[in-house]
């Protein structure tokens, strides 16, 4: 049987991403930001989870100095529920701890229990509320924050 596999994201793997993002938000990306994230962005760190050399699953972050921002993060809806999720969030700490990052932060739905459940596991805690932050529901976001 396969295992997971996680890594840093490469341009090869923008197609599946976006096929990720599309199956896992209601508003998608613009098609041409993961390529100016990997190729523009000086801060951003984005890694992929594979599966038989399958993209399953990324999460992308901008690290600036000891701070590293979480901005995305999905697996693909066929790989839920069997850890890749928490492996792959588990492979980011690592790599922001092995730059210098000392804190750690990122927003999700208060609606989504799921998410939150998995973050806690990592010792993030609630930081605040971000008032109507979602574009397609103006649900708000729940701000969680960790020093790693």
């Amino acid at each position: 049987m396969a295992k997971v596999q996680f890594r840093k994201m490469d341009v090869s793997d923008i197609e599946a991403v976006k096929e990720i993002d599309k199956r896992s938000f209601p508003i998608p990306w613009p098609d041409d930001i993961y390529e100016e994230e990997l190729t523009k962005n000086q801060y951003a760190q984005y890694f992929v989870a594979t599966l038989n050399e399958k993209v399953v699953g990324f999460c992308g972050s901008w690290m600036v100095l000891d701070e590293a921002q979480i901005t995305n993060i999905a697996i693909d809806p066929d790989y839920r529920g069997k850890g890749y999720g928490q492996g792959l969030f588990q492979y980011v700490i690592n790599n922001a701890v092995a730059r210098g990052i000392h804190h750690l932060s990122l927003e999700v739905r208060v609606s989504n229990i799921t998410a939150q459940k998995m973050y806690k596991k990592f010792g993030l805690k609630p930081g605040g509320i971000r008032k109507n932050y979602y574009s397609d529901n103006q649900e708000d976001a729940l701000v969680l924050w960790v020093k790693l």
